[in-house]
């Protein structure tokens, strides 16, 4: 028996089948696009909020924020470019529509990252053809090249190169204290952009307050020359503890309707974790629920949502805060050890 497959036996099981959706990219954006992502997010509260499981729970969505952008219409004047935060006047609505969700039960605040990007390796290329039209316009941080959207990382040049311990310390700190200011408190959860960090980001992490990192299994430092995703860690599991004092969270399902994914997708992704006592993250980014396909990526997502509801009576609807925290509690009402066959299901996933 492999190593991994040891650390998948002593996974904790759970008693329920859980159902997790998590969101990223959503926050501060060109304030041409904050109208629209403000009304995105009031439908899909909503949706969310018409939903309820067996135990009366409503369907809630993780929110991956990113609190800050780039200024330019500074940049534009000449300037070495700015920032607007989610406290700018101009990015009032979409703030209202994440405090409302909040307030709600349907939406949970996740930490990640004050850009969607390292500022200083964003700006080294902006001489570059494809990175000067982005500055010129007002498309989302999304259609940034690859590289350029991971934020713990020197992404100037390929291959990419670690960032200074005591700049990622700084960041840290400047992201938590302006995220407990727009909603009182630090986030228990923090994903990497595009997975990418390192444990100089756990640690800081930890200190500012975040107890959960939510991992692809897998964690990547950086990029090669190719700008292929370089790991130092495989196999993680979910309650995993890291040196660093986080524990890990496994998302491995993906569902993106504007990629042409089916709610049978997402439906497969929670049967198979319900048979091996794992909780389902799903992975859906905003840009599904934004322009012309927004209505259409909506009905997918209620679609699917309704079926798991039918098809798993006892279903569980959760904040990744919540699993992380039943996990190291070994919670009863959410734990049990597993079976003989959920440990045959983990091994052969």
């Amino acid at each position: 028996m492999r190593w991994p497959d040891l650390l998948a036996l002593r996974e904790p099981a759970l008693r329920h089948p859980v159902l997790i959706l998590e969101s990223d990219d959503w926050g501060a954006d060109a304030p041409a696009r904050v109208n629209a992502q403000a009304e995105a997010l009031v439908q899909l509260a909503g949706l969310l909020g018409s939903l309820r499981d067996g135990a009366g729970r409503k369907a809630v969505m993780t929110i991956g924020l990113v609190s800050g952008i780039l200024d330019r219409q500074r940049l534009g004047e000449g300037g070495a470019g700015g920032r607007l935060t989610l406290d700018h006047p101009s990015q009032a609505p979409v703030l209202a529509a994440l405090r409302l969700g909040v307030a709600e039960g349907v939406f949970a605040i996740q930490w990640h990252g004050l850009e969607h990007y390292w500022p200083q390796a964003l700006l080294t290329r902006r001489s570059d053809p494809e990175i000067a039209a982005w500055l010129a316009g007002e498309a989302p941080t999304e259609s940034l090249p690859v590289s350029l959207q991971s934020r713990w990382v020197d992404a100037a040049a390929l291959p990419t190169r670690p960032l200074p311990a005591a700049a990622i310390r700084r960041a840290v700190q400047e992201e938590a204290a302006l995220l407990e200011k727009l909603f009182g408190l630090v986030p228990a959860v923090a994903v990497p952009n595009t997975f990418v960090w390192n444990d100089e980001v756990e640690r800081a992490w930890f200190e500012a307050g975040v107890r959960f990192v939510v991992t692809p299994g897998a964690r990547y430092i950086g990029r090669d020359d190719a700008g292929r995703l370089v790991a130092d860690r495989q196999g993680i599991r979910a309650g995993e503890a890291a040196p660093t004092g986080v524990h890990y969270l496994v998302r491995d399902v993906y569902f993106e309707p504007a990629r042409g994914h089916e709610p049978e997708r997402l439906l497969a992704g929670l049967a198979a974790r319900a048979r091996a006592g794992r909780a389902c993250l799903v992975e859906t980014h905003r840009f599904n629920y934004l322009g012309e396909g927004a209505a259409a990526a909506r009905q997918a997502l209620r679609c699917a949502l309704e079926a798991a509801l039918e098809r798993h009576p006892d279903l569980r609807f959760a904040s990744s805060a919540e699993l992380g925290e039943a996990l190291l509690r070994r919670d009863p009402a959410w734990v049990r050890t597993p079976s003989l066959a959920q440990g045959w299901a983990r091994l052969v996933a």
